[in-house]
């Protein structure tokens, strides 16, 4: 039986699919076994960006096993939010875990007007699962107005352990995030953003922030 604080599946990881991580499925489901995960997902970038795999390459997850390592493996995809309407770059193809998040070198730096109805398009998407990263300040949105929608429309909010490596100045809108996902009550997901299978689980920051909050 796993605490309640206990992390028991990654669900944001990139595999060398995306041409800037380093690891295989199988080595993310072996880490992911290794770290004491039920499941792991493979969520490499949607197909609008520079360094996305092929559209083959997520039509074709359905050849993965469900498990590997003896952990479930959930093929997915990290979809980009391309402009203000909301518009992903993911497949048609049916994915078992779907994470919209936005990159400052994919949609271009928009006002906070834009970005709070992009975000409210993409809550109102039944496919979309996790809303990834969205503490990006070239990217702010009306938190108060959207966090809420968030947990209406089903979708798990992410802190990302990345974020403290790769992105420190997100951090206080993670916080301030995070807060209002705590005093609407909705859902939070802590994810790695794996790019190398030694990352998989590793989300000690993320959890000590939420702790003390």
């Amino acid at each position: 039986m796993h605490s309640p604080d206990t992390v028991v599946a990654d669900l944001h990881c990139h595999t060398l699919a995306s041409t800037h991580a380093y690891s295989t499925v199988t080595e993310l489901a072996a880490a992911a076994a290794g770290q004491g995960l039920l499941a792991v997902a493979c969520t490499d970038h949607g197909i609008g960006i520079e360094d996305s795999p092929h559209l083959w390459h997520f039509l074709n997850m359905k050849v993965l096993p469900p498990r590997i390592e003896g952990v479930r493996v959930l093929r997915g995809v990290e979809a980009n939010v391309m402009d203000a309407s909301g518009r992903l770059d993911m497949p048609d193809e049916a994915l078992e875990i779907v994470v919209a998040s936005m990159h400052e070198y994919v949609m271009p730096e928009v006002s906070v007007e834009a970005c709070t109805a992009a975000w409210l398009a993409v809550a109102a998407n039944p496919r979309v699962t996790i809303i990834g990263h969205s503490g990006a300040p070239c990217y702010a949105y009306d938190y108060e107005a959207v966090i809420p929608v968030f947990g209406r429309e089903g979708k798990a909010v992410e802190i990302n352990e990345n974020t403290f490596t790769a992105r420190p100045h997100y951090l206080p809108n993670c916080r301030r995030i995070a807060a209002l996902c705590k005093k609407h009550g909705v859902r939070v997901v802590v994810d790695s953003d794996a790019h190398f299978h030694e990352q998989v689980g590793r989300v000690s920051r993320s959890l000590r922030m939420l702790k003390e909050m």
